[in-house]
């Protein structure tokens, strides 16, 4: 399997720096590892039309759980699908805190994007005091039985999870990568539990401070088949680098 990396850019770059970006990416991407961005979602179109050139797909950060009506702000995933979008991220640490999104709701969200044939993929992970609580296995297991509920086989065929440690991001810490290990290897299980024909393929990724001097070790462990970066992909030079093209 091919490792992931996908760009969360958050509500970072403007127009310039966008286009910068894919100047300086583009040329020495060689596809060593897969590469995904998701932008601003004002800049989704741009990032579409510069990426796909070398096929770099480009999603969102966040979408409804309705496909249309009076949802004043919010994105349908269905219309999104339609402008040539490939994924959408839902249940980032930041949407869950900030915003008050539970895995009830996600769990909507979820369903929809991929029933309009979206990739998704779902975020989970524990806050610090949580684990220092030693509650991370029990914290990540309610997010992934709660947020995938009702979910067959089939309508989960594009569903990748993210465990992203509330306390490695944008700090600087990152989870050593036997405790990356661990939880993914426990987000394995449960999927496998979830889904018994497809668990084992579901992309797992890694999202907590990754950078281009610790993603060798991380990709290295048997059950993270990728990242979810932050601050690492706003960088050319560093996403190439977590991309295997230094």
């Amino acid at each position: 399997m091919t490792k992931l990396l996908v760009a969360n850019w958050k509500m970072n770059k403007n127009e310039i720096e966008v286009k910068d970006f894919f100047t300086d990416f583009l040329p020495k991407y060689s596809h060593k590892r897969s590469a995904w961005i998701a932008p601003q979602a004002i800049h989704f179109s741009l990032v579409h039309q510069l990426g796909q050139t070398k096929g770099v797909k480009a999603g969102l950060q966040n979408c409804s759980e309705n496909l249309s009506g009076a949802f004043t702000g919010e994105i349908s995933p269905r219309t999104f699908k339609e402008m040539g979008g490939d994924f959408v991220i839902l249940g980032h640490s930041e949407r869950r805190q900030l915003f008050q999104e539970t895995s009830k709701l996600l769990n909507a969200k979820v369903k929809t994007a991929l029933k309009e044939g979206l990739k998704v993929i779902y975020c989970v992970g524990e806050t610090l005091p949580e684990r220092e609580a030693m509650q991370t296995l029990s914290i990540v297991g309610d997010q992934i039985h709660q947020g995938l509920n009702d979910m067959t086989e089939a309508s989960a065929e594009n569903l990748i999870v993210a465990y992203e440690p509330v306390w490695a991001i944008g700090t600087g810490k990152t989870a050593t990568p036997a405790q990356a290990q661990e939880v993914h290897a426990f987000i394995r299980g449960e999927l496998k539990k979830k889904f018994p024909a497809f668990g084992e393929k579901v992309q797992l990724l890694y999202g907590g401070s990754e950078k281009p001097d610790n993603v060798e070790e991380l990709l290295g462990q048997k059950d993270i088949d990728g990242g979810l970066v932050g601050g690492a992909s706003l960088k050319a030079q560093d996403f190439l680098a977590l991309c295997g093209d230094k």
